[in-house]
């Protein structure tokens, strides 16, 4: 059995300075979405010993790898961390404290090698060893930052190198730990954010729409809770007149291009939403069929800070091949499925509570 071989942790950094009881599923669920997606982004075959609250703790027996090997491994995982937060941050419906401080999430990956072993317990692998012990010490120590790279000198006896990258700026410190003090050397990472490829333009708004039934009512309750109640997946089974069901939300917290299946009376249908526009006063958003025969859009208006409007516009897309004689045998089917529904989320809004709410 192999003992020696390289330690490896991502770990995210931010969350603790602002989640509360109040916002953790939506944290809970960021830093699921994140986790996922720093596995995702592994490319040199480290394990997975076991997910640890923020952090990963990957491993991988034999020797270690080049520390040029390591750093493309590090930029990858750094990289697609802060996309995705950008893409979360640009596309989010949530106001609250924990989606709108997302963006100031940062990763720091700490990276040793030397002895360890695993046993299993049932289903379950665990890593045992002082060096284990060594690598999670680390993640606590002084630096100022909490956006680097920290390689100990098992991996890296003398400063990497600048060909690693020309921005890159090695300093070198040491702690005291399980076997003594360990120096290690560490770089910022933050200048690579600099160098993150643009996030693609994804346009998902649907254009020539002809308007073919309205509805308004106004609740009393606050513009952020009635955005909750009606702008959520999770809650529209519960005051949408004619679905019975939703199932397969992707992705679990609102954005822009999240998508659902509608099971309804008639069948079902795959529904996304296609815009978002957020004021304090006003928001606005909609959501299309997936071939985008038709677009629902939400308007929703603060009137006072315990009072709210929401209006539901119906449009029906232009290539429709019968727009006319579909607004004469659906249009007042449409306008009282609106109609009810508007009145049947009443009851779902009042049962919201948020304990926090953000209005701007």
């Amino acid at each position: 059995m192999e003992t020696k071989g390289l330690i490896f942790i991502p770990d995210i950094s931010g969350f603790t300075r602002f989640v509360n009881e109040t916002e953790i599923e939506h944290s809970r669920l960021i830093i699921q979405e994140l986790l996922e997606t720093l596995i995702s982004a592994n490319s040199i075959g480290l394990e997975i010993s076991e997910i640890e609250g923020d952090a990963i703790l990957f491993y991988k027996f034999g020797n270690p790898p080049s520390i040029e090997e390591l750093y493309r491994q590090v930029e990858k995982m750094f990289c697609v961390f802060h996309q995705n937060l950008t893409a979360y941050d640009q596309r989010r419906y949530c106001q609250c404290t924990a989606c709108i401080s997302t963006a100031s999430l940062s990763l720091k990956v700490i990276s040793h090698y030397g002895e360890f072993t695993s046993y299993n317990v049932r289903n379950f692998s665990k890593l045992i060893g002082k060096d284990i012990i060594v690598a999670h010490q680390l993640l606590k120590n002084d630096i100022d930052n909490h956006e680097y790279w920290l390689v100990t000198k098992n991996l890296a006896p003398e400063k990497p190198k600048a060909h690693l990258a020309k921005w890159m700026k090695w300093d070198s410190l040491s702690k005291q730990t399980e076997i003594g003090e360990v120096v290690f050397h560490y770089a910022q990472l933050s200048p690579l954010k600099n160098e993150l490829a643009a996030e693609p333009t994804q346009d998902f708004s649907v254009e020539d729409n002809i308007k073919i039934a309205s509805s308004s009512k106004e609740y009393e309750t606050d513009i952020i809770t009635l955005f909750h109640g009606s702008g959520d997946f999770n809650y529209r089974g519960r005051w949408w007149e004619g679905i019975k069901k939703v199932e397969e939300i992707d992705p679990h917290l609102p954005r822009v291009g999240m998508r659902c299946r509608y099971i309804t009376e008639n069948g079902e249908s795959v529904v996304y939403s296609s815009s978002y526009h957020f004021q304090p006063q006003r928001i606005e958003f909609s959501e299309t069929v997936e071939d985008k025969r038709n677009t629902i859009y939400f308007t929703l208006e603060k009137i006072t800070d315990k009072k709210a409007k929401l209006t539901l516009d119906f449009y029906l897309a232009k290539k429709t091949s019968t727009p006319f004689l579909f607004k004469l045998t659906r249009k007042k089917k449409i306008q009282a499925t609106l109609s009810k529904s508007l009145k049947n989320l009443v009851e779902v809004v009042k049962q919201i509570k948020l304990p926090h709410v953000t209005h701007s």
